[in-house]
């Protein structure tokens, strides 16, 4: 039997069901939705963990007009009372405000226009034009001409309401996804007052004083305070990461996962797709990242070979994970290297921010990479204090990205010492090379090789090496560079012509091994004779160093 296509980036609950995508079922939220609903109901989980998807479920299961078929054969189609009382009833208004960006307020709410321009136009195609009054005919004109003024956008979405309830007799259900966005990226280009303004008079009247409403859903990253948006909204119910209730309906549960693996064959990767892209957890449910599931089980069948990669990171900026790290103080890098390391750490979190509370402190800052998916809680929270963990492979290489950058940053600060410490190479003054590489060591995160068996970690310092090296432009600089009977780890060739420098990394397992270890990095050089190439170019003064590490120490020997 053929395989169904797997939906990468498909995120419209109609076309998975019609064009033959293989979807995990989470029609399960709909009965859980109407037997536990309230009239506004918030769910903030993570990008990428299939809201906009589930927004699309809900808009068709309820829609007037839709295609019942769609839900034959899913969960939903089991409880035959809710079908039939709820199934295609309601005229459902469904906007996404997850283009509402701009550099600045004014084309921010261009684009506010035309997300309503569209929605009002799919609207208007199933309205009765002979119920509607002359004034709602103008104003539906204007919503689809952009030509709705300012003020009059907080309405709008309880005007679209009301038409409806005119022309249907039956009051809507309103779907607003991705909430937060505008307030995010108002926050980032420096309008987010003017935004928040707005955004409230929006909601106030959609959600507070909406008389033809029947409920609302709303999705969204984080849980903005009810203080700054929702202000004086009654029976508002919020779903979080850490709520039980609906807690397998947004990602992928283990069991989901394992069964789409084996359906298309690819049993045998369970560990390593688990490994990346699970640990997640939500309410009582360990989460995998549907976008990296999706998105790696595709790549595998088409090279059975391939490496997992870090797909979700790759949808972001990851601009929170940066604003944090530049925050960080030395406790701070500490509770970071742990972190990395795979330990859990302890913090009192805040669920609820407005985003000028974001940059207060760096404990709103941990808060928010917990509620955004770049750190998730291990066991139970007591007394408002979460057991934090970086949740897997994937997201720990956001940490190690990041700190690699920003450690790039302060080296590029440090431009006079780094120059001394080229310097000291070209000079032969090892003990000034390895007090400063000490100093160095001690102000980085040293367990970025913490997961790495022993025979890898002395990649990352040869890779630490080479950029630091690399700060004095006027020479080149060699990696692995093909040199006498072998492949020497660095070679240098100065600005001065007569001079070259061998290097050779090593890594020990203790601080008592360091001794040893640059003993046999420069019996190495001397073996292999990793000095040729330098020679062959005319250096007749070549300096060799075995440079041997271990954590946050190391060793630097030098011989000629």
């Amino acid at each position: 039997m053929q395989k169904k296509k797997l939906p990468v980036g498909i995120e419209n609950f109609e076309d998975i069901r019609k064009k033959g995508f293989y979807y995990i079922d989470k029609t399960g939220l709909i009965r859980d939705l109407l037997n536990n609903w309230s009239m506004v109901n918030l769910f903030t989980r993570p990008r990428r963990f299939g809201k906009t998807l589930n927004m699309s479920m809900l808009k068709y299961f309820f829609g007037i007009g839709t295609d019942k078929t769609l839900f034959d054969g899913l969960a939903i189609s089991q409880e035959t009372a809710l079908c039939e009382e709820y199934m295609g009833k309601y005229p459902v208004i469904f906007i996404s405000l997850k283009g509402v960006d701009g550099l600045t307020y004014e084309l921010a709410i261009e684009r506010l226009k035309t997300i309503i321009q569209e929605e009002t136009m799919r609207l208007h195609s199933m309205l009765k034009d002979e119920l509607l009054s002359p004034f709602d005919s103008k104003k539906l004109s204007q919503m689809e001409n952009r030509e709705l003024p300012e003020k009059e956008i907080p309405d709008s979405l309880k005007f679209l309401s009301r038409v409806l309830y005119t022309c249907f007799g039956q009051k809507v259900i309103l779907l607003i996804d991705e909430y937060d966005v505008p307030l995010d990226k108002a926050f980032q280009h420096g309008y987010y007052e003017e935004m928040v303004s707005l955004i409230r008079g929006m909601f106030g009247q959609a959600l507070k004083t909406n008389d033809f409403l029947e409920f609302a859903v709303l999705t969204g990253c984080l849980r903005v305070s009810k203080e700054s948006i929702f202000t004086g909204l009654n029976n508002f119910d919020v779903n979080s990461i850490v709520d039980v209730e609906h807690d397998e309906q947004f990602g992928f549960t283990d069991s989901e996962v394992r069964e789409l693996l084996e359906d298309y064959g690819l049993k045998e990767k369970t560990d390593v797709v688990k490994e990346w892209y699970n640990g997640y957890r939500f309410g009582n449910a360990n989460i995998y990242c549907p976008w990296d599931v999706i998105k790696y089980t595709k790549k595998l069948l088409a090279d059975p070979h391939a490496e997992p990669e870090a797909f979700w990171i790759n949808t972001s900026g990851n601009e929170l994970v940066k604003r944090f790290i530049d925050k960080a103080d030395k406790t701070t890098q500490n509770e970071i290297e742990r972190l990395v390391a795979g330990e859990a750490i302890e913090k009192a979190l805040r669920l609820d921010l407005t985003y000028n509370e974001l940059d207060a402190s760096i404990a709103n800052l941990w808060s928010v990479l917990f509620t955004t998916g770049y750190l998730t809680q291990a066991g139970k929270a007591v007394n408002g204090i979460y057991k934090l963990v970086i949740p897997n492979r994937e997201v720990r290489e956001v940490f190690v990205l990041q700190i690699q950058e920003w450690f790039k940053e302060c080296v590029a600060d440090d431009e006079k010492p780094m120059r001394a410490f080229c310097r000291a190479f070209l000079e032969g003054k090892a003990e000034d090379i390895q007090k400063q590489l000490n100093v160095i060591l001690n102000r980085m995160i040293s367990v970025l090789d913490a997961k790495a068996p022993d025979d890898k970690k002395e990649n990352f310092y040869h890779g630490l090496l080479l950029g630091l090296l690399r700060s004095e432009a006027r020479w080149l600089i060699l990696s692995n560079a093909e040199s006498g009977d072998g492949f020497s780890d660095i070679l240098v060739e100065p600005d001065d012509p007569d001079a070259g420098i061998v290097i050779e990394v090593k890594y020990a397992s203790s601080i008592a091994g360091l001794d040893k270890a640059c003993e046999e990095a420069l019996m190495q050089i001397k073996e292999k004779r990793y000095d040729e190439r330098l020679r062959n170019d005319g250096m007749t003064e070549v300096l060799a160093y075995g440079i041997a590490f271990c954590k946050k120490r190391c060793k630097v020997v030098c011989g000629k």
